[in-house]
Parts: structure tokens; sequence; C-alpha cells
């Protein structure tokens, strides 16, 4: 039965990854709709909307029909029988977050979560301590939020404060855990932050404004406001998180060096093409031009973070050996020491065996490709291979991975 486990594991990674995307996919584009029909209301000219307490309307086609959604200024003056609550979506996307990271890392954590070469300890104090950053992520994120929001300035100081926090949750989880892991857990902090502001503030002040006005109550403003002040954060750290969790696939970003700059850059970048696409709404409706400005800032940053990542132009040295591709010996040699100790006969990770020649060349494209291209193997590079020996598989496989 033990034999079957990897197996299992990858089945249930592929599974949860999928549920993980889909329900992302529909929890963010709620999110996004929401905030683009907020920002895209008008007042209503009939003065029958305004009678039942309209304050923005719009009109939208799609799909062959046209629709015509209202917002009223607190609620309608009898709430409907049949009321859709959005919270499903943000539910679902934490959950099968947390499981496939589960699956994938904590089940794994001596070889997912653990560099010694970054910081040596055991995998039971890393699995901890990425516990307890995203435990620890929420509540400061929401100090912060709660101390500061309804202060004069209040969104601005927030704004300012939670910058200051991520680039320092950035910087901390480079210096404790394996790099693709720490992309991973900044993305997972933001993300488990998105999720709690639907599960603790959103969803339950909804619920308290909905029985008060059952209840012919007066309605406490405070749920409101947070509600729309947590539900703009979101959108804000959904670009961020979404590039935090993509970019800890490229091994040349996480293994970069100063790679918390790396990461906060690029979620730097994605927060400004959000806020573009915000303001970009609130300037339709009041007539002026979209601010595309802050989407050329972020696409700077990110021009800006290429040229400083570009490899180095190659040596005359380097050159030189490139016009004579290396002997399969030399290849095999790199490949044995490198790479035979998780690819063999009894342990073959992800189904790959290279440990006879005849293997290695029928799996020479995907070596090429997670070695060379990608840069994610050797998985946190556990057996340090260097960047020539990254060349010399390099100038094999392109001159036809001869076994000769």
């Amino acid at each position: 039965m033990t034999a079957y486990l990897p197996y299992a594991l990858d089945w249930a990674n592929l599974l949860l990854r999928w549920a993980h995307v889909v329900s992302a996919i529909a929890w963010i584009g709620a999110s996004f709709y929401f905030v683009f029909l907020d920002n895209s209301l008008i007042s209503p000219s009939d003065p029958e909307l305004v009678k039942k307490g309209v304050d923005g309307e719009l009109w939208a086609v799609h799909g062959g029909g046209f629709y015509n959604p209202q917002k009223y200024l607190v609620a309608p003056k009898q709430m409907p029988e049949n009321l859709h609550w959005f919270y499903w979506e943000a539910y679902s996307t934490w959950l099968t977050g947390f499981a496939l990271f589960t699956v994938l890392y904590l089940f794994n954590a001596g070889t997912f979560l653990v560099d010694k070469s970054i910081h040596d300890w055991s995998a039971s104090a890393a699995i901890g301590a990425a516990l307890g950053f995203l435990v620890s992520g929420w509540a400061v994120y929401d100090v912060i939020c709660r101390s500061f929001g309804q202060r004069k300035n209040g969104d601005l100081i927030v704004g300012a404060g939670l910058f200051v926090f991520v680039v320092f949750a950035t910087w901390l989880a480079c210096q404790l855990f394996a790099g693709r892991a720490a992309f991973l857990l900044v993305g997972a902090m933001l993300a488990t932050a998105m999720s709690a502001n639907v599960w603790v503030w959103i969803i339950p002040g909804q619920r308290k404004v909905v029985a008060q006005l059952k209840a012919a109550q007066p309605v406490n403003p405070l749920y409101g406001w947070r509600a729309r002040q947590r539900s703009v954060h979101n959108t804000y750290f959904t670009l961020p998180v979404l590039m935090a969790m993509l970019s800890n696939h490229y091994g040349w970003l996480y293994s970069a060096k100063g790679n918390w700059l790396v990461l906060v850059l690029l979620m730097l970048a994605g927060a400004l093409i959000r806020h573009s696409f915000v303001a970009r709404h609130k300037a339709g409706v009041k007539g002026r031009r979209a601010p595309w400005e802050y989407a050329g800032y972020g696409t700077v940053l990110l021009v800006g973070l290429a040229i400083w990542l570009a490899p180095p132009p190659p040596s005359a040295a380097a050159l030189a050996a490139a016009e004579k591709p290396p002997g399969f010996a030399e290849v095999n040699s790199v490949i044995t020491q490198r790479c035979v100790m998780c690819h063999n006969a009894q342990l073959q990770n992800k189904g790959i065996a290279l440990h006879t020649p005849e293997l290695l060349r029928q799996n020479a494209q995907a070596v090429y490709q997670q070695v060379v291209i990608l840069r994610l193997m050797p998985f946190n590079n556990a057996s340090r291979i260097t960047e020539d020996e990254r060349a010399v598989i390099k100038r094999w496989f392109e001159a036809g991975a001869l076994l000769n």
C-alpha cells in the first residue's frame, strides 16, 4: 500500500489544484464584477427608482440579454425572500488551497519547506512556522485595519502600514523557507487574509444588517463601512496573490539573489495594474480619461525586473566550450551526481528514472526543461548543481542529446 502513496498524492495534487483553480476563478470573477459594478453605477433618473431607495443603477448587455442591476442605499424597503449570498467561492478557494498546500508542502516539508543552506531547522519546526505565518499574517493585517482604518486619512495610513508589513513578511519568509515555499507562503498569507475578511467581517456584518432590517431596527453603518473596506482590500490583493502563486513555478525568480525584493516588486506591479482598472471604472462614470499610467508604472517595474534578472553574457571561455558539445560521459557524470539520487530504479520521483543511458536519452527533453529552462530541478537545488553543470546539460541537449 505504501508503494502507491506517491501516486495517490499525485492524484490528490491534480484534483485539488483543479478544484482550487475553479473556485478561485469563481471568486475573483465575482469580486472583479462587483468592484466594476460598484464603481460604474450612476444615479437613477426614474423617480420611481429613487422612491424605492435605489442609489445607483447600470444598464448592461451580455450574452444576448439586457441587464439592469440596481444598488439600494441601505436596503430595499422589504427584504426579498430569496437573497443570494456570495461566500462559497471564497471559502472553497481557501479550503482547496490549504488542502493542496498540505498535500504538496506539509507532507513533504523536509523537501519543500526546508532548504538548509537558507535556514537549518527540522521539518516539524518549518511546518509550525508555516502555519504560524498564515495565522499571524491575518492577525497583524486585521489589527492594522481596526486600529487605523477609521482615523483621519485612515485608508492612506492602512495602505502604508500594509505595504511595510508585506515587505517585512516577504523578507522574513525568504530568510526562513526554501525559495519556492517562501513565495507561495507570502501569497497564501495574503489569500488567507482575503478569505478571513469574508468569513470574519463581510458575511457576518451583512447578516447582522439583514437581521436589523427584518427586525425594523436602526442599521449600524459600521458593518457596511467595514465590509466595503475589506472588499476593496481584497480586490487589490488579488493580482499580487496570483503573481506570488505563479512566480513560485519559476526557479530563476525564487532562486535569484535578493529574491524577497523580486517578489515585492512583482506584487507591487500587480497592485498598480489592478489600481488602473479600479480607477478606470470610476473615471468612466465621471467622464474622465482612464488612468492607465498606473498600469504603465507596473509594466515598467516588470521590465526593470526582467533587465535586472537577465543572465550575464557568456564569457569567452563559455563561448569556446559551447562550440564543442560535451561527451556523454561528462553529461552522465553530472546526472549521476546531481539527479540520480531521486530518479533511479528504486526511487522515481514524478515517474522519471535516469540511471541508465537509455533512460536519460528518453527523458532528455524533460531534463532540459526542468534543469536548464525552468531551473526547477534539482528541487531547491538540494544536490547543489552548479551553473557550469547546467550549461553542460544545455549544450548536450541542444547538440542532439547523443549517447556517444
